[in-house]
């Protein structure tokens, strides 16, 4: 179970002013781009689900996830995640023919064991999988306070979203910390009320 608080900025002002806060903090920044697969008929939608493939800095690393049964409230997720490294040769193929993902059902790969076996996307003509695109994300990592933090700044076809994260054991801690450090420095905020791949799916900005 991963557990995150995630706390909305209003916009890039926002964004700025909270990354020039942290800059003595700053530990690494990373280009993330973010894919997304399905059933032909949302099998992996429909059951809260979300199987993504992403890409970071130029390819120079790749990650299979499943996501599953996200709940969210008051800036607090948790959603069931299960990951793997995979060559960004094979991802980037897989972009491209979907279908070599479920191969790796039958070889090295329980996520797509768990694709086919739960889900029913079992890779023939009727149930192979279909690529949904995806968005970037500029994720600037900070060590503060004890907490790792992860300011992003999301690019969608449809507009950006700028978000911090932090995941953690200890949620409620870190989300008053995290408010505290917002309202002392004048940095509007507000809870995220839904993750980047719901974003993705509604197709517009939340409101």
């Amino acid at each position: 179970m991963e557990v995150e608080v995630k706390l909305r900025l209003p916009d890039s002002n926002a964004h700025q002013r909270l990354s020039t806060v942290l800059s003595p903090f700053h530990l690494k920044t990373h280009v993330q781009e973010n894919i997304f697969f399905d059933g032909p008929n949302s099998e992996l939608a429909t059951n809260l689900a979300a199987l993504r493939l992403r890409f970071y800095d130029l390819d120079s690393q790749c990650v299979l996830s499943l996501k599953a049964k996200p709940v969210m409230s008051n800036g607090i997720s948790r959603i069931q995640e299960d990951e793997e490294p995979l060559d960004p040769v094979i991802g980037r193929a897989s972009v491209a023919e979907p279908w070599r993902l479920l191969l790796m059902a039958d070889h090295s790969s329980q996520i797509m064991k768990r694709v086919r076996e739960e889900y029913g996307v079992v890779g023939d003509d009727n149930k192979c999988l279909v690529c949904l695109g995806g968005f970037r994300n500029v994720r600037a990592v900070y060590e503060w306070s004890g907490l790792k933090l992860e300011l992003d700044e999301t690019n969608y076809d449809f507009g950006t979203c700028y978000e911090i994260e932090c995941e953690t054991s200890e949620p409620e801690r870190a989300k008053n910390l995290l408010e505290e450090l917002l309202r002392s420095n004048g940095i509007e905020y507000s809870y995220s009320k839904a993750n980047k791949f719901a974003i993705f799916r509604a197709g517009k900005l939340p409101q």
